[in-house]
């Protein structure tokens, strides 16, 4: 293991309740074999997600990989393929700081990770690949030190921003003074704005709206497919995809000025995209506070807001420690 990294305990190590476990002993002495080779990874579709979504909100921690739509929304990006084998749920992908290197996810389900792991050892045996794990919640390392992993290896650009919900939802306080003072500016320059729930009849008018942020954004290879992803994200909205929400932002005239995307797992609500026109001052402000109340008062379990992370952008990292954050989830590759 790296000597240099120390884990830390986090407090994102809460999770929904998960079925019950197997017991090892059922699967070590004779199965585990034959479960490996009834692992075969199929391309994840919309139409996969209700059984995947079954499984993967049952993951460890608040990381937004395990998330409903921080999976989905990725899949061309990361190549994502699944496989569901005793209750268990493996992802194959590539490793987030690295897409050239293929991946695993942490495995979620009933099976012990021990089993798990076994099973993806004899699997990338069998395909000569390397065993490795990518984007790992820190909160699950200690599971992992029986296994003797050879190296843990912490994502430091790839770590989630995680907030409380109530603060930005109402901007309290002398910290967020700067906040209140953007949002008024908008409030001043859009005195009938509205913010309405993104329905799916609105996603083409949406997506109309993504010319303008084609047109101001950069061309950086990330933000172009980050770009396009939103695309297809409202496509599923509109084809009626019922677990993410969204919201959109309009003046007087009904124009829209922003739009954000986002689902919930357990007391946590992620957003995963929030585009507004850079023209509107005060626009990032008031949608990011309109989305957290909306949704706070419609789901009053939540607690925490993950707005993902910073990718190593120094501008964007800024921006996302200047509302405060609660705790930075960290995320780690590990090589069995």
């Amino acid at each position: 293991m790296n000597p240099h990294f120390t884990f830390r305990s986090s407090s994102a190590a809460v999770a929904t309740a998960a079925p019950e476990p197997f017991h090892s002993e059922a699967f070590e002495a004779a199965a585990v074999k034959e479960l490996a080779r009834r692992l075969k990874f199929t391309t994840i579709g919309h139409s996969d997600m209700p059984a995947i979504w079954e499984i993967l909100r049952h993951a460890p921690g608040r990381t937004t990989d395990f998330s409903y739509a921080g999976l989905l929304m990725w899949v061309d990006y990361f190549h994502y393929e699944y496989a569901i084998v005793a209750d268990t749920l493996f992802i194959k992908g590539r490793v987030e700081s690295d897409i050239s290197k293929v991946a695993f996810s942490l495995p979620i389900g009933r099976l012990p990770l021990s089993t798990s792991i076994e099973i993806l050892r004899q699997y990338c045996e069998s395909q000569g690949l390397e065993l490795e794990l990518s984007a790992v919640p820190e909160c699950v390392l200690p599971q992992f030190q029986p296994l003797r992993p050879r190296s843990v290896e912490p994502l430091d650009d790839w770590s989630d921003y995680l907030y409380d919900a109530e603060s930005l939802a109402t901007l309290k306080g002398k910290k967020y003074g700067k906040k209140r003072n953007h949002v008024n500016q908008f409030l001043a320059a859009y005195p009938g704005y509205s913010f309405v729930e993104l329905k799916p009849e609105m996603a083409g008018e949406v997506m109309r709206f993504m010319d303008v942020i084609d047109a101001e954004g950069d061309s950086t290879p990330m933000a172009v497919a980050e770009r396009r992803l939103n695309r297809r994200v409202l496509e599923m909205i509109a084809e009626g995809d019922d677990i993410m929400h969204g919201g959109v932002l309009r003046d007087a005239d009904g124009r829209i000025l922003g739009f954000t995307i986002g689902d919930v797992k357990g007391d946590t609500l992620f957003v995963h995209i929030e585009k507004a026109s850079r023209a509107v001052a005060g626009g990032f402000e008031m949608l990011n506070k309109s989305f957290a109340e909306y949704m706070c008062n419609r789901y009053p379990e939540i607690r925490y807001i993950n707005r993902e992370d910073d990718a190593g952008d120094p501008g964007l990292r800024h921006a996302k420690e200047s509302y405060h954050p609660v705790e930075l989830l960290r995320k780690l590759n590990i090589i069995l």
